[in-house]
C-alpha cells in the first residue's frame, strides 16, 4: 500500500455570492481553478444572521452537478422544475443541473449557526445536455460509522463496508465527514484512479508529517491509502475523492461546458429564457 501525501495546500478565500452571503472557497479560485472532476468547493458558515439571511435567490446552472451538505441550520431549496425541499442539519442534496436548472437556496432561520458545503462536480460531455435530476436525503438517511475515538458519516461512496446514499455514477465520488477525537487516527483506502482532497473545518490534522491547518484544503498525491491524525483539539474534515473526466473545461459563472461554442449557446439560452429544457426527476 502506498500512502497519499499532501501535494498542495490551498487556504480558503472569502467570496461574496448570492445576495451578499460570504462563502469560503478553495477550489474555483485563482489558486486552484479546478481539480478534475471537481469544479468548486464553497464552505459557508456563520452564527450572524446578517451574513447569511439574504441567501441565494434564483440563479441558473448548466453542465454539472451540485452536491450540498448541511452541517448546521436549514436551507429551503426550490427550482424551476417544481422540486422543493428543506435541507436540515446533516442532510445532503445532489442536483444534476445538466441541460439547465434555475433554483434558489434560502435560509429558513433567523438566528443561530448556518454552516455547510457546496461542491460542484463536472459532468462528461455526453451528459451535459441530458435531463436534470434531483436527490435529497434527510439526516437519518446518511449512515454513520462509530468507532473508537472517531465518527464517520458516509454521504457518498463507501467506508468500512457502509455505503452512502448519494450516487454520482460518472465520477464515483466518495464523500466522507470525519470527526476525530484529540490524537485519534483515521485511515481509508482510496482507489489509485481517484483524485482526492481533504478540507479541515474544525481543529487541525496531520498526515505524513505535514500539518493540515483549519480552513485549508489539502490536495492528496498519488497512492491507494490515506492516514490522518487529529491535533490536540481534535479534528473534523471532509474527505472527497472522484474519478477525473479528462475533458476540456470552459467555465463562465454558473455554466460549465466543453467548448466556447457550447458556452455561447448556454449564455444565449439564458438570455432568451430557454435555459430550462426538461423537467427534473426527483429521487431519494
Amino acid at each position: 500500500m502506498t500512502q497519499r501525501s499532501i501535494a498542495q495546500l490551498i487556504q480558503a478565500r472569502a467570496v461574496r455570492e448570492g445576495a451578499g452571503v460570504t462563502v469560503h472557497r478553495t477550489i474555483g479560485t485563482s489558486g486552484l481553478q479546478h481539480f478534475d472532476p471537481f469544479l468548486m468547493l464553497d464552505h459557508f458558515g456563520s452564527d450572524d444572521p446578517s451574513q447569511y439571511i439574504a441567501g441565494f435567490p434564483d440563479h441558473p446552472h448548466r453542465g454539472f452537478v451540485t452536491l450540498t451538505y448541511m452541517l448546521d441550520g436549514h436551507m429551503l431549496h426550490h427550482d424551476s422544475m417544481g422540486n422543493q425541499g428543506d435541507l436540515r442539519s446533516g442532510a445532503a442534496q445532489w442536483m444534476r443541473a445538466a441541460s439547465g436548472v434555475i433554483h434558489s437556496e434560502m435560509p429558513q432561520q433567523t438566528a443561530g449557526l448556518m454552516r455547510g458545503f457546496q461542491l460542484w462536480i463536472n459532468l462528461p460531455a455526453t451528459q451535459k445536455m441530458s435531463d436534470p435530476a434531483y436527490q435529497e436525503f434527510a439526516p437519518e438517511r446518511i449512515p454513520e460509522v462509530r468507532e473508537a475515538k472517531r465518527r464517520v458519516r458516509v454521504i457518498s461512496g463507501e467506508y468500512a463496508g457502509v455505503h452512502g446514499p448519494v450516487d454520482d455514477p460518472h465520477t464515483q465520488v466518495q464523500y466522507l465527514d470525519v470527526n476525530l477525537d484529540a490524537g485519534a487516527t483515521f485511515q481509508s483506502t482510496l482507489p489509485t484512479a481517484l483524485r482526492a482532497f481533504v478540507y479541515v473545518f474544525e481543529g487541525s490534522a496531520q498526515t505524513q508529517g505535514k500539518d493540515v491547518p483549519l480552513h485549508s484544503l489539502a490536495i492528496l498525491g498519488d497512492g491507494d491509502e490515506f492516514t490522518v491524525t487529529a491535533g490536540a483539539q481534535g479534528a473534523r474534515f471532509i474527505l472527497v475523492a472522484g474519478r477525473p473526466l479528462g475533458e476540456p473545461i470552459v467555465k463562465h459563472g454558473p455554466f460549465v461546458m466543453n467548448t466556447p461554442a457550447e458556452m455561447e449557446r448556454a449564455l444565449d439560452d439564458y438570455r432568451i429564457g430557454r435555459l430550462v429544457q426538461k423537467k427534473a426527476s426527483m429521487r431519494g
